[in-house]
């Protein structure tokens, strides 16, 4: 390993996990539409204000065997496993991707889809702010490739349009709620951040997943029919972000 990735690797994943901190955050407080950034972090059962050595992204989980300090109530497993699969993403796309800009926009966007993921699964809403944050992402990555400015455009529209359109026929043919608010404004947001061509790709890998992986939560979870598609959005997007290239690459050379 080159002394360049002896340095920036170990940091990559250290920031990761302390975003990954913060996303546990967003996590619980943005559905109660708590303040994210003003109230002190604290125990859930007993409102023990956590010191600094309690909020150690991982460790300190590990350290309290999973039990807040003063109270011993549990502390979800779901903390130092956001903690750690953040750090692990940030440093899988700095990997691939290097410390650029794309990187950097596609860290941030990965840290947003996971707080997408959980939020959905649990409530079936995508909060707006987090589809402003990635468009927000998108209009960074438009105005450092304004060369081809016509590609983001075209993914802002592309899948967006197509679950609009195929909302209107779902109301219009079936009489039944089409695609939710929320997962359009995700693909929009998303697109202006991937471009035309991974969007695309990044409907089809969540479709997939959805199929391959709901039916069998139904089947063995309990699940009912009802379906949080942005969990498997989020799969596919991140997807596309890291591999798009060389899908695209690869579908692209067998007409050649």
């Amino acid at each position: 390993m080159e002394g360049y990735e002896i340095i920036v690797y170990p940091l990559v994943f250290i920031y990761g996990i302390l975003i990954g901190s913060f996303l546990n955050v967003c996590i619980y407080r943005i559905p109660k539409h708590e303040s994210i950034v003003t109230v002190p972090s604290h125990c859930m059962s007993c409102g023990y204000g956590l010191r600094w050595y309690d909020l150690v992204p991982v460790f300190s989980w590990l350290c309290l065997r999973g039990r807040c300090r003063k109270c011993k109530a549990k502390i979800s497993v779901q903390y130092p496993l956001i903690e750690a699969l953040n750090g692990i993403l940030w440093l899988l796309i700095i990997f691939l991707r290097g410390l650029t800009v794309e990187g950097i926009l596609y860290c941030l966007l990965a840290s947003a889809l996971i707080v997408i993921s959980v939020i959905d699964f649990r409530t079936y809403e995508i909060p707006f702010g987090l589809n402003v944050f990635i468009f927000l992402l998108g209009a960074v990555r438009l105005c450092t490739d304004l060369k081809n400015w016509s590609l983001y455009v075209i993914g802002f529209f592309l899948v967006s349009g197509i679950f609009l359109l195929a909302g209107w026929l779902a109301l219009k043919l079936l009489k039944k709620e089409g695609m939710g608010g929320g997962d359009v404004k995700l693909m929009a947001a998303a697109g202006l951040l991937l471009g035309g061509p991974k969007i695309f790709l990044a409907m089809l890998a969540g479709c997939v997943v959805a199929v391959l992986v709901h039916p069998l939560r139904m089947k063995f979870g309990g699940e009912d029919s009802g379906l949080a598609f942005g969990p498997y959005l989020a799969a596919g997007i991140l997807f596309a972000a890291l591999f798009g290239d060389t899908v695209i690459r690869w579908y692209l050379g067998l007409f050649v």
